[in-house]
């Protein structure tokens, strides 16, 4: 059943939108503490305090690799690739996100923040082998 990957899925949209609001917090916080003001930042963004600029960075980096994730889930759907398997590494990736924004947008210890990203990556290649094998 194809539900098994809209789960998943759900939750990584429910997860960028989480991040969204981190970055909505600390760019409001910014302002509401004077440490910005719109001209300072209505042309470029590196005025913002590092919290709000990690926040941003995290963003950005939802439209990264989770594209390739949601295009997976999509192929893996359209061919059948619908395994418990394949839910478990989707819900793996998703893992890896959630992590990968608490370690960014927290400590930001880029050892720990790149291992986590890599973890992710070596999942959604896990999760194409899958799509490839439905295929053959």
């Amino acid at each position: 059943m194809t539900l098994k990957l809209v789960y998943p899925a759900l939750a990584m949209v429910l997860w960028i939108f989480v991040v969204l609001t981190i970055l909505f917090l600390r760019r409001k916080a910014a302002f509401d503490s004077k440490q910005v003001t719109i001209a300072d930042v209505s042309v470029s963004t590196t005025a913002y305090p590092e919290p709000a600029r990690l926040a941003a960075a995290n963003f950005t980096n939802q439209f990264e690799t989770p594209v390739v994730f949601f295009a997976l889930i999509m192929l893996a759907m359209e061919v059948g690739a619908t395994s418990y398997v394949m839910a478990g590494l989707a819900w793996a990736y998703v893992a890896t996100r959630v992590v990968h924004t608490l370690v960014h947008v927290g400590a930001n210890q880029l050892k720990l923040r790149g291992s986590v990203f890599a973890l992710g990556i070596l999942v959604l290649l896990c999760m194409w082998i899958g799509v490839v094998l439905a295929v053959l």
